[in-house]
């Protein structure tokens, strides 16, 4: 089963969407928490997660450090974490189980990301034709989400509090013949 950390930024549109397309995956016993983690104690973030049933954690300092907090609180030993706006398709619930249960049969650490795909309301043109290059050039994005077993989590160290980009630098760690591609999202 797997925790859900998602950090926000105080924007509820967004963390409701998420939140929207998890709870199939609540529902089918795959998600068993989630946490929202933003800096406003008392905000609207702390509101919705108290509707959604999710646990709320307000912390200041860098989003690496929100993140590693939301790891060492979660209880799973799967981790997903996703940015507010991710919305995972239908699919996801069955693919995510089946590479957990690859991953214990097998003992191989890895990681998957969601693969890239282009919300309906994204922008198109050329703008549009380069930033799908970029990703492709430079790797994957954290925006993708992440789910990995908290074992190879701690052991790649986690999410640095200090560094600049510490989700890009998580991902880097991870070696792209580590990922694995699963499923599609949309990015609102």
């Amino acid at each position: 089963m797997l925790s859900v950390i998602i950090p926000t930024e105080g924007e509820e549109p967004p963390v409701v969407a998420t939140l929207a397309a998890l709870v199939a995956g609540a529902a089918a016993g795959v998600v068993r928490e989630v946490l929202l983690i933003d800096r406003d104690e008392a905000g609207t973030i702390a509101r919705v997660a108290d509707i959604a049933g999710c646990e709320f954690l307000a912390l200041d300092g860098s989003r690496g450090a929100r993140l590693a907090a939301g790891a060492r609180r979660a209880r799973a030993h799967w981790l997903m974490f996703l940015h507010a706006g991710t919305v995972p398709d239908a699919t996801w619930i069955d693919e995510v189980g089946q590479f957990m249960q690859n991953v214990e049969l097998h003992g191989q650490p890895r990681a998957a990301i969601f693969r890239y795909a282009r919300s309906p309301y994204a922008a198109t043109g050329p703008g549009a034709r380069l930033a799908d290059l970029t990703r492709l050039v430079s790797g994957p994005s954290p925006k993708q989400g992440l789910v990995i077993a908290r074992s190879h989590y701690e052991k790649l160290g986690g999410h640095d509090a200090n560094a600049r980009d510490a989700e890009a630098r998580l991902l880097r760690k991870l070696r792209r013949d580590r990922l694995t591609l699963h499923s599609r999202i949309q990015i609102r």
